[in-house]
């Protein structure tokens, strides 16, 4: 009889249970979101170009305004700074950006990008700049440039980065690829009058030793796995979300331009590049910081098919028991926020695999 008269409306004991709970509803509800950014990537803004990498006027339009009403749209260049210097961001932080110069980034996006005053970054191919009717000019870069419009490395002729030559040997095939991503920013610099240092890897390929040279070399480089980027992010290949193609529908866009930076410090895979003959990855598991993600909620895929990880306090871990094909293909991850109600962390495993061959199919 005690214990229930301690625990009735208006008994000490409920008073305070009811304060407790209280206090611990504010201390969540208040903590603001973690430190980051979302950046999307676009390639063609057209109703005629590849549907895989394509999203119409009329989506791309649909997208902008829903940012524009509920997000906050910064250059890359401040937002990359911003994280860099230990700043902190707006929580709705959102960078766009385009890989190819294409045209219809002029005809078609600008426009409707000049109409909300968003600034974007596109990242060109110097050598393909001018050359092809497809393909934005010079003088169309300078125009887009003036009006707020940045430009970025994305090599100068859209290599696939991870092919080697016959016999070619690692020390060999990383200074030739570098040599291409030199010879691109000497020509963005010569026709811009800016050296961002940004470099978009084609295709999103990279491995451990050519993330390490743009390291050694001041260069941040964009990727094409998925996720938000934060302090803790590797910032020589930092994610982005495809935002085209099978990602442009809007439904699902919204809660990847709402995802966390999932707080990585370290994992036991950190080259996303394979050997060839179909190998199967095995265990991955992450170290994470932090305690806002509820990692026993947490869910994997790959291929389509839910995959189930395990987690501790701290760590995150998932197993690809399946072989993998040529190409590109990625582990996705996702744990929702304890503090930021509907609002999920997001982190993307990628893997890069060779054909018979060595080649990387487009």
């Amino acid at each position: 009889m005690h214990y229930i008269r301690s625990h009735l409306p208006g008994s000490p004991v409920f008073v305070i249970s009811l304060l407790l709970l209280c206090l611990s509803f504010v201390s969540h509800a208040s903590q603001t979101p973690p430190n980051g950014a979302v950046i999307l990537l676009y390639h063609h803004v057209s109703d005629s170009t590849p549907s895989s990498t394509s999203v119409s006027p009329l989506q791309f339009a649909e997208h902008m305004k829903y940012v524009n009403t509920h997000y906050n749209v910064k250059p890359l260049n401040d937002v990359i700074l911003a994280l860099q210097n230990g700043e902190k961001l707006n929580p709705d932080t959102v960078v766009i950006t385009f890989d190819d110069g294409y045209r219809n980034i002029l005809d078609n996006a600008h426009p409707i990008l000049r109409q909300y005053g968003f600034p974007y970054t596109v990242f060109i191919n110097p050598n393909e700049i001018g050359q092809r009717h497809n393909q934005l000019s010079w003088e169309q870069v300078n125009l887009m440039q003036q009006q707020g419009v940045s430009f970025a490395n994305h090599t100068l002729d859209h290599l696939h980065m991870l092919e080697r030559g016959e016999d070619e040997q690692e020390e060999d095939w990383l200074n030739r690829v570098w040599e291409n991503v030199e010879q691109a920013e000497a020509q963005l610099l010569q026709h811009t009058g800016h050296s961002l240092k940004f470099l978009a890897f084609p295709f999103g390929e990279y491995n451990l030793a050519l993330a390490g040279r743009l390291r050694e070399k001041g260069y941040i480089g964009f990727a094409q796995h998925s996720g938000a980027i934060g302090p803790h992010s590797d910032f020589s290949a930092l994610p982005r979300f495809a935002a085209a193609g099978p990602y442009a529908k809007l439904e699902t866009l919204k809660t990847k331009i709402a995802s966390l930076p999932m707080p990585v410090i370290s994992s036991n895979f950190p080259d996303p590049q394979l050997p060839a003959g179909n190998p199967v990855p095995g265990n991955i598991t992450l170290t994470l910081s932090g305690t806002d993600p509820d990692l026993t909620r947490a869910n994997c895929y790959f291929a389509g098919r839910q995959i189930t990880p395990q987690s501790t306090a701290n760590t995150l871990s998932f197993s690809v028991e399946s072989r993998l094909r040529a190409g590109r293909s990625r582990v996705n991850c996702t744990a929702p926020s304890k503090s930021q109600g509907g609002r999920y962390y997001w982190y993307s495993q990628p893997f890069f695999v060779a054909d018979k061959d060595g080649k990387y199919p487009d």
